[in-house]
């Protein structure tokens, strides 16, 4: 698993599995954001057996699939208060990990005293640049 910090208590990653809920555990996260697509992949394991092995250890769990490129402000919105309500650290992931930076983003754009770019270079630190979509993440 390749786990980005994206801030203190936040982390993206790509794609996951069963066989990696245990890792997690023991890295001390205490809950996972999914933020793939249902069926998205036939090559990546079903979203509820990844949620019934995090259950199984005692991660919370969370679907808020998105499809790519595709950040509804109801996405948005379930992301932000998942970040707030769930116990940290968190995991976000999906397939590449760009939707989870993505909707992180978007989140935190919603702050009046937000500034893009510390969030754009945490992306390209955790292997995501962004800054084609610079513009997107102003105007939500």
């Amino acid at each position: 698993m390749d786990i980005k910090e994206l801030e203190p208590g936040f982390s993206i990653c790509h794609a996951i599995y069963p066989s990696d809920m245990a890792e997690l555990k023991s890295r001390g996260f205490r809950a996972i954001i999914c933020n793939r697509m249902p069926g998205e992949a036939e090559d990546h394991v079903d979203d509820a057996e990844l949620r019934q092995a995090a259950k199984a250890i005692g991660i919370e769990w969370v679907e808020i699939p998105v499809t790519p490129g595709e950040y509804t402000p109801e996405a948005v919105e379930a992301f932000g208060v998942a970040i707030e309500t769930l116990p940290t650290p968190i995991l976000a992931f999906c397939r590449s990990g760009r939707r989870a930076v993505s909707l992180w983003i978007h989140n935190q754009m919603q702050q009046a005293t937000c500034d893009i770019g510390p969030l754009l270079q945490a992306a390209h630190a955790a292997g995501h640049d962004l800054h084609e979509q610079k513009d997107t993440f102003i105007k939500r």
